[in-house]
């Protein structure tokens, strides 16, 4: 007797997002304001504008440079943007905050940019695990990205899913002409 297997999953129609695709590719690459402070608790601005010119801009082209400070000191605002100007013509961005910061930035930035056509009245799947730090946050902006076109969102796998929303059938109006 011939058995044949058929895989529904495959059947379903069902549609895989994964939010990996997403991910920034770019390298992101720190700017400590830190490594410049005085004795770790002040910026001079003298020493830091001579730092900076003798700074190699090189390390950061075409990357997505995150500027953050990790030390607990007080940073004059001008410092930032002292280091912004320095690396615009350079960086491919420059994002404030700390490298994930950064890449969760660049992230929910490419979320954005889907083309929703593509998932009119689809069935989704939203992948759940994976090798990248995906936070809560995209799965939040994906939802809200896809929910107002989708036929329904799942998280997880297509064998095995949590459903999270399913669009309601319209509710259709009986006429008093036709009782």
């Amino acid at each position: 007797m011939l058995t044949t297997f058929v895989n529904k999953v495959a059947e379903s129609g069902i549609v895989t997002l994964n939010l990996e695709d997403y991910y920034p590719k770019e390298e992101v690459i720190v700017f400590n304001l830190k490594d410049y402070l005085f004795m770790g608790l002040i910026l001079k601005e003298k020493d830091f504008r001579e730092a900076l010119k003798i700074l190699d801009t090189e390390i950061y082209s075409n990357k997505i440079v995150a500027l953050t400070c990790s030390a607990d000191a007080v940073i004059p605002r001008w410092a930032y943007m002292l280091v912004a100007s320095l690396l615009q013509p350079i960086a491919k961005e420059i994002i404030y905050g700390t490298e994930p910061f950064a890449k969760e930035k660049v992230l929910l930035r490419n979320i954005e940019q889907i083309n929703t056509a593509m998932y009119n009245e689809a069935r989704l799947v939203i992948k759940g695990c994976g090798e990248l730090p995906i936070g809560e946050s995209a799965y939040v902006a994906i939802t809200q990205k896809l929910r107002p076109v989708a036929k329904s969102i799942m998280y997880g796998e297509p064998c095995s899913t949590v459903p999270v929303y399913k669009k309601k059938a319209p509710i259709t109006h009986i006429s008093s002409d036709s009782i």
